[in-house]
């Protein structure tokens, strides 16, 4: 009974990412038909969090090396996809308009959103 429940919840919960467009339906859907969704969204969790902490150090440096930040950047916007993690990509490509012009203040706001939506 408990496991029909805790399925019955689970089954919701990823209904509701979809809804909501945190992942996309078909990238995930292939990952759980092949069996690696659980282990493929673990790895995309500790790799991304890993990743935005060291954007974040990198943007507290006086200097901000923002060649480091974009492939960083780059990084997670292929981390995202493996999962479908639309909008952490979204927020990721925002954050790239910031660090293309070098605006440490536009990318420090949008390095929240980044990590808002992760």
């Amino acid at each position: 009974m408990a496991a029909t429940t805790l399925r019955a919840q689970l089954n919701a919960h990823i209904t509701g990412m979809y809804t909501d467009g945190v992942v996309d339906e078909d990238t995930f859907e292939e990952l759980r038909d092949e069996g690696t969704a659980v282990e493929v969204s673990r790895l995309f969790l500790y790799d991304a969090s890993k990743i935005i902490d060291d954007i974040d150090i990198l943007m507290e440096e006086p200097e901000v090396d923002f060649d480091e930040v974009e492939a960083l950047t780059q990084h997670l916007m292929r981390c995202t996809s493996s999962v479908g993690a639309q909008q952490v990509n979204l927020a990721c490509m925002h954050f790239g308009n910031f660090y293309a012009i070098q605006y440490k203040h536009g990318c420090l706001m949008s390095l929240a959103l980044v990590r808002n939506e992760f």
